[in-house]
């Protein structure tokens, strides 16, 4: 099998896997791809366009919640925008909306520093931003939560603000979003529900940003495509099992060990 597409089959299957964990896909692949000797712009560039497979099946699996919010959002209109039954479809616009300007924004600097960066410094940066993820998983994990009844708008900022920081690598995605929710008092099912309805516009929209910008660096268009398709299906037949493992397991030692051995590891290559 060629080598190429060997690749884009195990890191299909990595994304199809890691997304749905709080210990972000993007940075965990970059390491990977890293490692198997892409370069750092090509690694980051080829974690970020898989998230369109998984994008697919999160779409495929919330395919009832998103009827009903485009159901919603046929009579939605400003002047009702906060009243109780319009209030999640407002939730997620907003959301969408601030996670969309703070993500290019972020994927800007990010294109920035990885262009000026060494291969070890960045791997050793994607490990303190892993560790990051962990601490603050840990604080949310720490409150007493009573689920409030809807969203707010002050939230939607927060988990804009915090999802299209989490284009970086080493920022977990849902780890991130998942936190700020908990932290505000929500259940972990619904945390995890609105997590994960909002991550299908970022994922669409931060895989095609670097496809734009840079293609498939270090692809072929066929070995890209068995890698979306591989993310897409194995990221179906996984979520469901793997986000009530999030549940029981403390990610955020996960986070914490990942990150350390990514500063070890990077300190070796400096």
């Amino acid at each position: 099998m060629d080598r190429s597409v060997l690749i884009a089959i195990i890191v299909g299957a990595l994304q199809g896997v890691f997304e749905w964990l709080p210990i972000s896909s993007e940075g965990n692949l970059t390491l990977i791809l890293a490692w198997l000797g892409e370069s750092p712009q090509q690694a980051v560039a080829f974690a970020l366009f898989l998230h369109l497979g998984t994008a697919f099946s999160a779409t495929a699996y919330y395919r009832h919640e998103i009827a009903t919010e485009l159901g919603t959002l046929r009579t939605w209109r400003p002047g009702v925008a906060l009243q109780d039954e319009y209030m999640q479809t407002t939730f997620l616009g907003i959301a969408t909306l601030v996670s969309g300007g703070v993500g290019v924004s972020a994927y800007l600097l990010l294109a920035e520093i990885v262009s000026a960066l060494t291969g070890g410094t960045i791997v050793i940066g994607i490990g303190g931003l892993l560790i990051l993820t962990g601490i603050f998983q840990r604080l949310s994990t720490s409150v007493e939560r009573a689920s409030p009844a809807t969203p707010t708008l002050w939230e939607a900022v927060l988990v804009g603000i915090a999802q299209g920081l989490a284009i970086l690598p080493g920022i977990s995605r849902s780890g991130s979003t998942t936190g700020v929710l908990l932290l505000r008092g929500y259940a972990a099912p619904t945390s995890f529900r609105l997590s994960f309805l909002l991550s299908i516009p970022a994922a669409i929209g931060g895989g095609l940003l670097a496809f734009l910008d840079t293609g498939l660096p270090g692809l072929s268009l066929s070995s890209g495509l068995i890698a979306l398709l591989t993310a897409a299906i194995v990221g179906y037949l996984t979520i469901d099992a793997l986000m009530r493992i999030v549940n029981r397991v403390a990610f955020w030692v996960v986070c914490l060990g990942l990150g350390s051995l990514a500063i070890l590891g990077g300190g070796l290559l400096l």
